[in-house]
């Protein structure tokens, strides 16, 4: 109903351009309205899993500020497996041990998640309609909750407009241990994303912005570990000691979707071996405050093409940081997260490049009570001239700033009024591509 309604405004919006001459001012001040009223009625997001909320008999808020951003709860509902469970199960015991033998939901674990969005570049991409509309711009699936007492999962599937697969997914065996008198969590996760098992909002699976629009026009690099979604398996060992110092170590193997398996000849970006993924970080948490400070990693050797020959060396090293403060209004939280990107590219069988690329962001956000949110992050990327950026330079040095609004009238539903700014993009601030600035990318989204 609310796209509907979105829908019936646009076309308000071109029938008065048509009757007043479609002068520039008053096209202008008509663009204006247009993004005001949108953003009031557009329905940006809605997303949560309620099954998790059945499951555990607890709200949303239990676990999040803010969907996706977890909470301390949050952090250690995912990093016990998602098995805590508030409501009656069926189970059974072996009679001779009185082990459990099963524990099974009385419900199954199903959420679904539904995103629309309303989206404006700034200046008309050649080709390209603007003022998108998307709907669905995502449509997930999620099978979320405890299998067993001691395995848990979090699987996305999702019909983006285009295609319907596998889209995230995590699946968690867990236990508890004691060392001494300190308490140890330990696990294992199967994943198809680096750092969708992390539990911090810094990782590039769930820093921010959570959602985004596939009209907007975005730079032409990003590190490699936001690439590997969805095209590898990996299977890690992780621990938490004292509630105060997290480590793992996963290892990720090819398994791309949409695209031949095994691998072969026509197959592009494919691990040669294992890519080794890393995570370290320290948390503490006194009275009304946490921090959280660490690093997390990974290094894969790709084939340019197929599965022999020139191949890609990658390594990114990134460093992160994280406040949160509970206050009488709501809360606090900081994010902040730098990836250093080094490659060896062959670029013959004999000869080869080195190139270096740099990924910074930060924001903080601000979030009430009743349900209004405010977030504001700064995004910076630099590196070696590389001839993939396709730009007049090549250099893939970008910056800018994103702005969110957001309002939450039910735990599980969010609509959002999202700015992007650009300085630079991809290299330039002026004709980057000898026909557009980088203002010229500035986008909203609703």
């Amino acid at each position: 109903m609310k796209n509907f309604i979105t829908l019936r405004w646009i076309d308000f919006y071109l029938s008065t351009l048509n009757r007043i001459g479609n002068t520039k001012p008053a096209i202008g001040i008509l663009k204006l309205v247009i993004l005001m009223l949108v953003s009031v009625i557009s329905s940006s997001v809605v997303k949560a899993l309620p099954s998790y909320a059945r499951q555990t008999g607890m709200s949303c808020a239990a676990c999040h500020y803010s969907f996706p951003e977890l909470n301390p709860f949050g952090r250690q509902f995912k990093m016990n497996g998602y098995v805590l469970t508030g409501m009656k199960t069926i189970d059974a015991t072996d009679d001779s041990s009185q082990v459990t033998r099963l524990k099974l939901l009385t419900t199954l674990p199903l959420s679904v998640m539904v995103q629309s969005s309303f989206t404006h570049i700034s200046k008309d991409v050649s080709g390209v309609q603007n003022n998108s509309v998307t709907l669905p711009q995502q449509l997930s699936v999620f099978y979320a909750g405890q299998v067993t007492p001691h395995i848990g999962t979090f699987i996305q599937m999702t019909y983006d407009g285009h295609t319907f697969g596998m889209d995230n997914a995590d699946i968690r065996y867990t236990n508890q241990a004691k060392i001494g008198t300190k308490s140890m969590v330990y696990g294992l996760t199967l994943n198809n994303n680096p750092a969708v098992q992390d539990v911090w909002n810094t990782s590039p699976a769930w820093r921010f912005p959570s959602a985004g629009s596939d009209a907007a026009k975005n730079p032409a690099k990003s590190t490699i570990m936001e690439n590997l979604g969805t095209q590898v398996a990996g299977l890690g060992a992780y621990t938490l000691f004292n509630n105060l110092i997290f480590a793992e170590l996963t290892l990720y193997r090819s398994a791309q979707q949409g695209a031949a398996n095994p691998a072969d000849i026509t197959s592009t970006m494919v691990i040669k071996g294992i890519a080794p993924y890393w995570r370290l970080a320290l948390q503490h948490q006194w009275s009304d405050n946490y921090v959280e400070i660490g690093t997390f990693g990974i290094s894969p050797k790709l084939y340019s093409e197929g599965i022999s020959g020139k191949m890609n060396k990658i390594t990114d090293i990134g460093f992160d940081f994280q406040f949160e403060r509970r206050l009488p209004i709501g809360a606090f939280t900081l994010h902040s997260s730098f990836i250093s990107e080094s490659e060896r590219r062959d670029t013959s069988l004999t000869q080869n490049v080195k190139l270096k690329f740099n990924s910074f962001k930060i924001d903080g956000n601000l979030y009430f009570k009743n349900g209004l949110g405010a977030t504001l992050g700064y995004f910076n990327t630099s590196g070696s001239e590389d001839s993939n950026v396709g730009s007049l330079t090549n250099k893939p040095n970008s910056d800018g700033f994103i702005a969110q609004f957001e309002y939450l009238p039910w735990y599980n539903t969010k609509f959002a009024l999202q700015y992007v700014m650009y300085n630079k993009f991809d290299g330039s601030k002026l004709n980057y591509d000898s026909s557009r600035n980088a203002a010229d990318n500035n986008t909203s989204i609703f």
